[in-house]
This record gives C-alpha cells, structure tokens and sequence, in this order.
C-alpha cells in the first residue's frame, strides 16, 4: 500500500497575472493626468490678482465684526472703570473719615 499523493502544483502569481493580460483600470492613467489641460499664465496670474483683492463680502464681514467687537469692549472697560471709580471713592471716603478721626 502505497501513501496517497497529496502535492498541489504551484502557480505562479506573477506569471498567472501576465496571462490575464493587462488590468482594466477604473480611473484616469497617469498619462491622462500629464495630458490635462492646464492655465497659462496670462489666467494664473489673473487668478492671483484675484486672490489677493480678497472677497467684498468677507471684508464687509470683517468690518462688522470688528465694529462689534470694538463696542464689546467699549462697555467692558465703562463697567471696569466704573467698579474702580466706585472703589476708589470708597478709599477716599475711608482716607477723609481716618483724618476726621486723627484730629
């Protein structure tokens, strides 16, 4: 009784991939993306002339928030100032009412 022979024959990845013959690919090859149409630099340069006057509508934007912020702060430093005026009168009053007492 002889043992059973069991071997598998290898294949080849490589050389099974060769024989299909070449891959269908989904997307553009890269000679598709070197052959793309590109700006001159006549466009370029308008697109960055563009860039750099920025949009009216962001500066308006820009503008109003800045306004905002300016009036923000403006009431900080009222209600700041005010709880330092408050205070200092409060020291002066205590300064006046020592000086009374030390006479």
């Amino acid at each position: 009784m002889g043992k059973r022979d069991n071997r598998v024959a290898y294949m080849n990845p490589i050389a099974m991939a060769r024989s299909r013959g070449p891959s269908q690919s989904a997307g553009p090859t890269i000679q598709d993306y070197l052959n793309r149409p590109r700006p001159t630099w006549e466009e370029v340069k308008e697109q960055l002339e563009k860039k750099k006057k920025g949009s009216r509508a962001l500066a308006e934007f820009e503008e109003k928030m800045n306004e905002n912020w300016k009036k923000e702060l403006e009431k900080h430093r009222e209600k700041l100032l005010g709880a330092n005026e408050s205070s200092s009168k409060k020291k002066e009053v205590n300064v006046f009412s020592l000086l009374k007492c030390s006479c």
